[in-house]
């Protein structure tokens, strides 16, 4: 909890007047790469936006709620994005930029029918096995499910000026990359991948394809050094289930978070569009959830708190549950590249790829799309890539060291264990225990899980003397039966 980092929240340079021209290619039609097609139709003339897969499943659909029935898989995973059937949190500042980005948004996303709520007033959150208390935080939660908000962005996205999105689009390689040359293009294969590769030039690539990117086997197959490269190993599984929302749940609360700590398993439960629930049970290092309804119910019951367990047990399953795996968080320290290529930036998770239990993917890559933006505001030139990471770094280490510093305090968990990342882990865990009796403490926490606050900001004076005071937490909660898992 040592960085004061954050990222910018007004550019840093002169807005100036731009005269559209070019192309600009985006890999993925993610939350990240739609985010940068919408930054980068300020500087390009075109911008198209290609992806692997077939996204006309849901875009054409009037309503999700049409889908009530259906289970987590069905609702919206796809190849590309293998976990969008599971639990999803939008941030406050994630929030935030997608409504500068695209005013309405939020109004748009709520008239379908998803909700909202005031982090820890209409929602449950449970850290080190106790709940915090209903504290105002001026935080607002949008519970849209992933393929809702895709589709929304990508609607959007798609009517912009110049804008074209390519479905069914595998892109296999990149043009120009030579070592000293600069990226101008891709080359790629359409429908279902049979003929020869063609050649999409641009004078800008984004790869936003997520963590499988395949940019750093071309890179190296080019002559090119690739970055240095973090690991945490955490071996996450997911296990997700849809459930027919009725308004005694929870006493009318939306949403309900049991961090893994302590122990290795945790869950969530959240109120989505169409009267539904999304439960996704997690847990580490090969804690994994079943499937099955008698096991995905007997793991419930072992949480450090009974919410969970009672609201499965009280509403009714749309489906089964389907699993998900994330063996570990990967950082791409491009910053550490004397001179990257020019023409390719890469964003989001093929840039960064976070635990997924800390809910950061989709306001990190909403954050690095306005750092993008202030970086093309000084134009294309000046080794534009190496701007972008030299500028994006704090926003990749504010995330990345929270999450890394949770999860390394558990020794099976492999990764770079510093004094500093000791130190940070101790505080933060202190600073949760503190939130449970102090509202102050409460309040700074969440703006900073939010990302609307530094870290630095736990360690205000003021605020840091409340978190290092003795005396004992209240609030514990109700001990979970230990019958058998």
């Amino acid at each position: 909890m040592t960085s004061d980092r954050q990222a910018p929240t007004t550019p840093t340079t002169p807005i100036i007047p731009i005269t559209r021209s070019g192309h600009a290619v985006v890999l993925g039609a993610g939350v990240g790469g739609l985010l940068a097609a919408r930054v980068l139709t300020e500087h390009f003339e075109r911008v198209s936006v290609l992806d692997r897969d077939n996204l006309a499943d849901l875009a054409d659909l009037a309503d999700l709620a049409e889908l009530a029935d259906v289970s987590p898989a069905e609702l919206g995973a796809r190849r590309g994005v293998p976990q969008a059937g599971h639990l999803h949190a939008l941030m406050d500042r994630g929030r935030q930029i997608l409504e500068d980005l695209h005013p309405g948004l939020v109004a748009e996303l709520v008239d379908a029918g998803a909700p909202t709520s005031e982090a820890l007033v209409g929602g449950r959150w449970y850290l080190q096995g106790r709940r915090v208390g209903p504290v105002p935080t001026g935080l607002t939660s949008v519970l849209a499910s992933r393929p809702l908000l895709e589709r929304e962005l990508r609607r959007r996205t798609a009517a912009l000026p110049g804008v074209r999105v390519l479905a069914r689009t595998a892109v296999v390689g990149l043009v120009g990359a030579a070592p000293g040359g600069a990226v101008t293009g891709v080359r790629i294969r359409a429908g279902d991948g049979d003929g020869a590769p063609t050649v999409l030039a641009a004078e800008l690539v984004v790869d936003a394809s997520g963590r499988n990117s395949r940019t750093l086997d071309w890179l190296a197959a080019a002559g090119h050094p690739t970055p240095p490269t973090s690991r945490v190993t955490v071996d996450l599984g997911y296990a997700s289930r849809l459930y027919r929302r009725r308004p005694e749940h929870l006493d009318g609360d939306l949403s309900v978070i049991i961090a893994t700590t302590p122990g290795l398993r945790g869950g969530g439960a959240a109120a989505v569009e169409g009267d539904r629930w999304i439960v996704t049970l997690a847990g580490l290092l090969g804690e994994h959830p079943p499937t099955d309804h008698d096991g995905f119910c007997a793991f419930a019951r072992r949480l450090v708190a009974p919410d969970i367990a009672d609201l499965i047990h009280a509403a009714t399953p749309l489906g089964d549950a389907v699993p998900y795996r994330f063996r570990e968080s990967v950082r791409r320290h491009f910053e550490a590249l004397r001179r990257p290529p020019d023409g390719l930036v890469v964003i989001g998770d093929a840039l960064c790829s976070f635990n997924p239990l800390y809910a950061q993917g989709m306001t990190v890559a909403a954050q690095q799309a306005l750092v993008l933006r202030d970086c093309l505001r000084s134009g294309l030139g000046g080794g534009l890539p190496g701007r972008f990471y030299r500028a994006v770094g704090p926003v990749n280490d504010v995330a990345w060291d929270m999450a890394a510093s949770s999860d390394l305090r558990y020794p099976a968990v492999t990764g770079r264990r510093t004094l500093r990342g000791r130190v940070t882990g101790s505080y933060a865990a202190r600073a949760q225990r503190s939130a449970h009796r102090d509202p102050a403490v409460a309040r700074t926490l969440m703006r900073v899980v939010h990302l609307t606050e530094p870290p630095a900001a736990l360690l205000r004076p003021a605020l840091a003397a409340r978190v290092l005071v003795p005396g004992a937490v209240g609030g514990r909660a109700r001990p979970a039966p230990h019958g058998p898992s």
